[in-house]
């Protein structure tokens, strides 16, 4: 066949060269029946010089318009059109032969081709499930991706919200240290604002039920709200939906801020404390803080209450039992008593005077350790057993030996510190003696200062059996003794024996007029030791002072 012996001859790829000669060979066979084809083969040179283009173009000779239309095949080989090709009429068989020799020769090609096509297919089918797959994984690695993402904000909210709570627990620690710090409700309350404004509230005010009308002017509806019905209570323009806190429905009367109203309860509601949100809002975690901060402050508040109920009654009981100074011949008194100014500030100080019998007179400076209504108690019981020892005995050694015992049997736990110094008229001396307290000073007409340091005996009430020894100093007439307890000189920085120094410069430095005044004396010795500053404990000062040499006047007893 001419058209095979061309493209062989031009160099036509087999590939190529077949699928020509097939849609050639199929050209022709359908053109059969119609009684014949004219067919014009072409060889030409392409356009880039490189290869040459084989037409091949047929037209039907059947008659009538049902003969097959005309057709042209196209096939590009790279042989030289130099090299010798074959002519037409060489070698030419009939073309039913032909077809049929074309299909024989080809037929093992078009094999080839088929299944080189079927593997063709599978390469697709693999190619497309190896896309698939890839796909795939690059869905299931964007959706790792976007989990680890989520994981990640979730850990960042969850860091967020565990450093929020951190610093909430750590200004709630930091808040209730302060409140619970003071038991003096005034302080309690003047230290709310510092603290909540303006972080946590733009505005505090605390209600409290035992405070006078008015106060506080009016009060809110939510503060109403939550001293009837005992619950915190939210009011604003919106609902809080704050955790264990009512929402009071809007209203008219809703206030432009958001307010948290919060019952002060501990074992009944005393009042209301009402913040004014610093924003738009409460935040939920904040108003859980809020309302422990507030219960913590309500137990502050009601301790408080408590400790100032506790010690106005021991501050009465304590002031029933001083002692109105008795007048005495030949001899002025002046007392002072100064409770605590700090801390539990009621103890068991006392001074005490009283005539005896034979005329004499007894003095009295005593300290039962401890502070509270118990010292107090117990100070009046020693104070009264003194009194009753008294009459039978003028000793101020054996009066001391007998309340050692009777504190060591009573009260084994408890201790107490007294001097007691005796006066008798026309004696120009005073007999005294002293159970571990402090040692009594005494200032002579001349001006000199001592201290009647001779060593004291133990506590009343330590654990030993102890027999008090009694003392005599000189005491001429115009000479001044001064008793105390420790809280006049002892501080807790510098012990007691600068105190005491101190105690007798001051009284060294009167003047005979200020002896004279002995209340003025006492306000004298009490300015520059207690400075005017807090005291942790209280103050006992009784000052003796004998009569002064024929023709100086004398003033009045007096005591404070």
């Amino acid at each position: 066949m001419f058209a095979a012996r061309l493209t062989d001859a031009l160099g036509v790829p087999t590939l190529e060269r077949a699928r020509f000669l097939t849609a050639l060979t199929a050209h022709l066979r359908e053109v059969l029946g119609e009684g014949g084809t004219e067919l014009t083969l072409t060889v030409q040179p392409s356009g880039s010089h490189e290869t040459v283009l084989v037409r091949a173009v047929g037209r039907s000779l059947a008659p009538g318009p049902r003969r097959t239309p005309p057709w042209r095949l196209t096939v590009a080989g790279p042989g030289p059109s130099t090299r010798d090709l074959p002519q037409p009429g060489q070698d030419d068989i009939p073309p039913a032969e032909a077809v049929l020799t074309a299909d024989e020769e080809f037929a093992p090609i078009l094999r080839r081709l088929d299944e080189t096509e079927r593997q063709l297919r599978l390469h697709r089918e693999e190619l497309h499930q190896t896309n698939q797959g890839v796909l795939a994984l690059h869905a299931e690695l964007d959706a790792a991706a976007q989990t680890q993402r989520d994981l990640l904000e979730a850990e960042r909210t969850a860091r967020g919200e565990a450093e929020k709570a951190r610093r909430l627990l750590t200004f709630l620690g930091d808040a209730s240290a302060v409140v619970t710090a003071s038991l003096d409700q005034e302080d309690i309350l003047r230290c709310l604002p510092g603290l909540l404004i303006p972080e946590y509230a733009s505005k505090v005010d605390v209600w409290l039920f035992d405070e006078p009308a008015g106060t506080n002017g009016a009060h809110s509806a939510a503060a109403v709200a939550a001293a009837r019905l005992d619950r915190p209570q939210h009011a604003g323009p919106h609902p809080g939906a704050l955790p264990g806190v009512d929402d009071l429905p809007p209203s008219a009367l809703s206030p432009d801020r958001p307010l948290l109203c919060i019952p002060l309860t501990v074992r009944h509601t005393s009042g209301v404390l009402t913040l004014t949100a610093p924003g738009d809002r409460f935040h939920a975690d904040t108003s859980v803080m809020l309302v422990e901060l507030a219960r913590r402050t309500a137990i502050a508040l009601d301790n408080a209450r408590r400790y100032e109920q506790h010690r106005d009654t021991a501050e009465t009981l304590q002031r029933a039992q001083l002692t109105d100074l008795p007048t005495t011949e030949g001899l002025r008194l002046a007392a002072r008593y100064l409770p605590a100014t700090r801390g539990l500030n009621i103890g068991g100080d006392w001074y005490d005077a009283f005539p005896q019998p034979d005329g004499g007179l007894l003095t009295v400076v005593g300290d039962v350790t401890g502070h509270g209504l118990r010292a107090a108690v117990i100070m009046g019981q020693l104070r009264t057993a003194l009194r009753a020892y008294a009459i039978e005995d003028d000793s101020p050694a054996r009066i001391l030996t007998r309340l050692h015992r009777m504190l060591r049997h009573q009260q084994p736990n408890l201790y107490a510190t007294a001097v007691i110094a005796r006066f008798r008229p026309g004696e120009p001396h005073v007999v005294w003696a002293a159970a571990g307290h402090p040692p009594a000073v005494v200032r002579t007409p001349d001006g000199s200062v001592r201290v009647l340091d001779t060593r004291p005996g133990v506590m009343l009430g330590v654990p030993l059996d102890f027999e008090y020894e009694d003392h005599t100093a000189e005491l001429p007439p115009g000479s001044t003794l001064v008793l105390y307890t420790d809280g006049l000189v002892e501080r807790r920085a510098d012990g007691i024996d600068p105190g005491i120094e101190l105690l007798g410069q001051t009284l060294a430095a009167l003047g005979e007029s200020e002896l004279e005044n002995l209340d003025g004396c006492a306000e004298s010795l009490l300015k520059p030791l207690l400075h005017d500053h807090e005291r942790d404990d209280d103050v006992c000062l009784l000052l003796c002072r004998t009569a002064p040499p024929e023709g100086e006047e004398t003033e009045p007893t007096g005591r404070a």
